[in-house]
């Protein structure tokens, strides 16, 4: 009898309670200050790794894992029974390496391996890994869970507030005049993931104005829809996701919207104080 595994990375967000409960295997990805690297949800938490953040002048660097940790993984998964297939489930190409690190170790490796873009981060990615893995419990095939995660991508939609551009600034992902002008402003952008590509919506300048906005995004989005997840991340904002999930749910009694912090892998970039709100929906 054919076994599957799911194999993902962490910047799913997914607890390792829950991980562990699936029996989803999670990949971590690493962070490097200065001199000390450490992995991602293994030597790290995300409280810590968010007062390093701000103790640091410098970014921090994110890795991928390397092509022989994947390779080490799918290895020893495979040999694990005497027919085991391996769904292998990663944040989006636009943003990382990880997809084609995983790629190329699934090419070296003797196991069967399938590798998906999951063209998401965070909750998000993790709907998908999740579904995979709820799918292969039941015995269905590689094919038959390949389909019915891409139906749960397609039915996705993930939303991103920055709180500080100071954080873009660092990363030289834009100049110092419009972060001194953004700062000046408090303006704070609101992107989507579009296609797995970082995508700006919107600006607001309160986080009122960002609960209304996306509130009102979700409840026209999934208007006449059924809503099967919703998930909220943020970036050491546990306040600001408590009152988003409230506005959230005011318009939609019937959901439960978890909230977990986000990986430091993608609060290196969006820097302390960001929300992201995420959903899956299907057509009635």
């Amino acid at each position: 009898m054919t076994t599957i595994k799911i194999v993902t990375d962490s910047t799913c967000d997914l607890p390792a309670e829950l991980a562990a409960k699936h029996g989803i295997e999670v990949v971590p990805l690493s962070i490097t200050f200065g001199e000390e690297t450490f992995l991602d949800g293994v030597d790290i938490t995300a409280s810590e790794f968010m007062d390093k953040l701000r103790a640091s002048e410098e970014l921090p660097k994110s890795s991928q894992p390397a092509v022989g940790v994947f390779e080490e993984t799918y290895n020893r998964l495979a040999a694990s029974g005497d027919d085991v297939k391996i769904i292998s489930i990663h944040i989006t190409e636009g943003m990382s390496g990880t997809m084609n690190a995983a790629q190329t170790a699934a090419d070296m490796s003797n196991a069967d391996v399938t590798v998906v873009n999951s063209r998401f981060i965070s909750q998000a990615l993790a709907f998908q890994v999740v579904k995979a893995a709820e799918l292969a419990k039941e015995g269905k095939s590689v094919e038959e869970i390949i389909k019915a995660i891409d139906k749960v991508r397609k039915g996705t939609s993930l939303f991103i507030m920055v709180d500080t551009l100071e954080y873009l600034k660092k990363g030289g992902r834009i100049g110092r005049g419009k972060a001194l002008l953004g700062s000046l402003l408090k303006i704070k952008p609101i992107a989507s993931l579009a296609d797995g590509v970082y995508t700006p919506v919107t600006k607001v300048r309160t986080h009122m104005q960002m609960i209304q906005t996306l509130t009102k995004t979700f409840a026209d989005e999934t208007k006449g829809r059924v809503v099967k997840k919703v998930g909220i991340a943020h970036a050491d904002a546990e306040a600001l996701a408590a009152k988003l999930k409230q506005s959230v749910e005011s318009v939609n009694e019937s959901v439960d919207v978890t909230i977990y912090p986000t990986s430091p892998i993608i609060s290196t970039h969006t820097g302390p104080g960001a929300i992201a709100l995420m959903y899956y929906s299907e057509s009635n």
